[in-house]
């Protein structure tokens, strides 16, 4: 049994205006649905991969990671039930709202609501970008990945990890804790930062092409204070990106050329090169804190650490050739 992809995610907020506007121009997403409670919004060939609920509770709502097989589901929840959490079915009415033909939901040990699903629904209507995009990067490999913040990521470790399997794929721990894992090719479609608080700290969308994230940095700067990382380049997945407030307050990253790994040669390890090569400047922070990242991006520069030429990375170098 295996969680393939990070297949949805479902934010509360009573902002849906502002998130209409933000997640078509500024993100380049389509809208499928505006009526009633809730808008979804599309990336591609899905009914959905963004869903907004009319909630007081701004924030994330819930994660749709997507299964394997259909059998799957009732294996995972036989484990985690085992494991002392409790686990419910979907209703009819959730499957249809998901979009999904089953799912069963549960919480993890800090309280975020996790939904397994098999079989999400396609449609055959033409993916039309908010925005003059190229498309995103999704796939086998999901819809991006998610990133949360949370009170200790030691704890949260085995119930990621050996119950519902993600794979580490490497961590830090200075100058916070960061642990990152994989489903499938994508460097990473989940992580936790050891913040010491709980909530969310940012999803991410990947785009086909850098000049979509340039336009899109563009856009952002005519509000400069929506911008909460400058451009930037990271040193594990070698993502070139930048960070937007989004109206619920978390950030969403919006980038470009995302590794991916071989899942059966990987091996996990430990990095000392900080989050970023170069860029993604903390703007929300105080001066004190932006330094710290500030310094470690000085040093890989000093120490000449930059990611492979793009002929060095196969993943790249094929989407450029095509």
């Amino acid at each position: 049994m295996s969680i393939s992809a990070l297949g949805y995610i479902g934010i509360y907020s009573q902002k849906n205006e502002d998130w209409i506007n933000y997640a078509t121009a500024q993100l380049g997403m389509q809208v499928a649905d505006s009526g009633g409670n809730i808008s979804a919004f599309r990336m591609d060939d899905r009914k959905q991969r963004l869903i907004v609920e009319n909630n007081e509770a701004e924030g994330l709502a819930f994660i749709g990671w997507e299964v394997t097989e259909k059998k799957d589901l009732q294996s995972f929840a036989a484990r985690l039930e085992i494991a002392g959490h409790q686990v419910r079915s979907g209703s009819a009415s959730l499957c249809d709202q998901r979009h999904v033909d089953e799912l069963i939901y549960f919480g993890d040990p800090e309280g975020n609501r996790i939904e397994l699903f098999f079989n999400a629904e396609v449609t055959k209507e033409e993916f039309i970008p908010g925005r003059r995009i190229s498309g995103f990067k999704t796939g086998p490999l999901g819809m991006g990945h998610v990133v949360l913040n949370v009170v200790d990521a030691e704890v949260l470790m085995p119930f990621y990890r050996d119950i519902l399997d993600f794979k580490v794929s490497d961590y830090g721990r200075s100058p916070v804790p960061l642990y990152f894992f994989h489903v499938n090719g994508r460097h990473h479609s989940f992580a936790m930062v050891g913040t010491g608080k709980r909530g969310f700290h940012h999803f991410m969308i990947e785009y086909t092409k850098l000049d979509d994230v340039g336009q899109g940095f563009d856009i952002a700067q005519q509000t400069p204070e929506k911008i909460a990382y400058t451009l930037g380049r990271h040193t594990n997945d070698y993502m070139t990106s930048f960070y937007t407030h989004s109206p619920s307050g978390f950030f969403v990253e919006t980038g470009w050329g995302g590794r991916v790994i071989d899942m059966d040669t990987w091996t996990p390890h430990e990095t000392f090169a900080g989050p970023s090569f170069w860029g993604h400047d903390r703007l929300y922070l105080p001066d004190d804190a932006r330094e710290k990242f500030s310094q470690m991006r000085l040093e890989a520069a000093k120490n000449g650490l930059q990611a492979p030429a793009v002929i060095d990375c196969p993943w790249l170098y094929s989407n450029i050739k095509s």
